[in-house]
């Protein structure tokens, strides 16, 4: 892919409001996009999130009733609800560190002094509050590299805030799980006239936005 690749990809894309609900990812695509959201990167690696992906007609029914009642969720191909963790204990930090020495080897006695800047970490994070934040910000990551991803494979996407997560929770059975929904976003392919495809993207210019020293 060249650069102007990548600027066409991102010029084409637009959060679509109009999904053919005929069409659907195909299995090679959507695995690949599945590994996009795998592959987010977090903050110490340690992926406090959970994707939920709803292509079951009648939970995208109900879902899409308690997002505003749009259409995106029940005519998209594939539905990712993105989950950040309610909680982090030394536990799941061990869990992160089990899980890095069978991907790179080594002992997990050699981590112990990252170990000890972790578990730091999630227990101030927790004692000021500010943990259940932390991990919503990591999981806005994700939404923002599985988009991309989508552009770059030619699927649509359309982020989704506009729901009541509570009701995400309850539908899905999240609601005593150790997850929470923050946001969903809806991915296939847009149906044919759908005006929004069309118009003009509206951003300020790069001297508005970007500095550099």
């Amino acid at each position: 892919m060249t650069p102007s690749d990548l600027i066409a990809s991102l010029h084409w894309r637009y959060a679509t409001k109009s999904f053919d609900a005929s069409r659907k990812i195909p299995a090679d695509v959507w695995a690949a996009l599945e590994q996009s959201l795998i592959l987010t990167p977090s903050s110490f690696g340690l992926q406090p999130w959970n994707f939920i992906v709803v292509t079951e007609p009648a939970v995208k029914a109900q879902l899409s009733a308690v997002s505003w009642n749009q259409p995106q969720p029940t005519d998209c191909s594939h539905h990712v609800v993105f989950a950040a963790r309610k909680t982090m204990d030394d536990a799941e930090v061990d869990r992160f560190l089990a899980s890095t020495v069978a991907a790179r080897g080594g002992k997990v006695e050699d981590l112990a002094a990252y170990r000890g800047i972790m578990t730091g970490f999630v227990a101030n994070a927790a004692k000021q509050g500010w943990l259940g934040e932390w991990a919503v910000r990591q999981t806005y990551i994700a939404i923002g590299q599985f988009m991309a991803s989508c552009a770059v494979l030619g699927v649509d996407a359309c982020p989704m805030e506009g729901i009541a997560p509570p009701e995400y929770d309850r539908i899905l059975g999240l609601t005593d799980s150790d997850y929470r929904t923050v946001v969903a976003c809806a991915a296939g392919y847009r149906a044919e006239g759908d005006k929004y495809a069309t118009l003009a993207k509206v951003r300020y210019a790069a001297s508005d936005v970007i500095q550099r020293v």
